[in-house]
Order: C-alpha cells, then structure tokens, then sequence
C-alpha cells in the first residue's frame, strides 16, 4: 500500500500564480485611482487632508513648551 506524496512543485506553483494574480490587480487598480470598488477610501483621504490643513489641530502640543 502506497502513500499519497504531496506534489510540492504543483503548490509552488499555485501559490506563485496567487501572488502574480495579486500584483496584477494592484498594479491595475494604482492604473485607475477613479475607479475603485469600495468607497472606503475616499472620505478617509478627504478627512486626513481637512486635519492635516487645520492649524492648531496637532495633538502633540504644537510645539509649545511650558
């Protein structure tokens, strides 16, 4: 009675066409910053950019020492 070996290169292999399957839909997803499939994104952009251009809104202190 034989056991079943595993097929390592069969694995390697799926594992690989994972990881080139992945970066391509990163890469075409960079391609297209329009055009995004969750709205997730977009107000988190929006908020961090409204912070960033208020003055006074550090939460460090801003510098002043007392």
């Amino acid at each position: 009675m034989h056991v079943a070996k595993p097929n390592y290169s069969f694995e390697k292999r799926q594992r690989e066409l994972a990881k080139k399957r992945k970066k391509e839909e990163k890469a075409a997803k960079k391609a297209s910053p329009g055009a995004r499939d969750d709205g997730s994104d977009a107000p988190a952009e929006g908020a961090a950019e409204g912070g960033a251009a208020t003055p006074g809104a550090n939460p460090s202190g801003g510098g002043t020492q007392g």
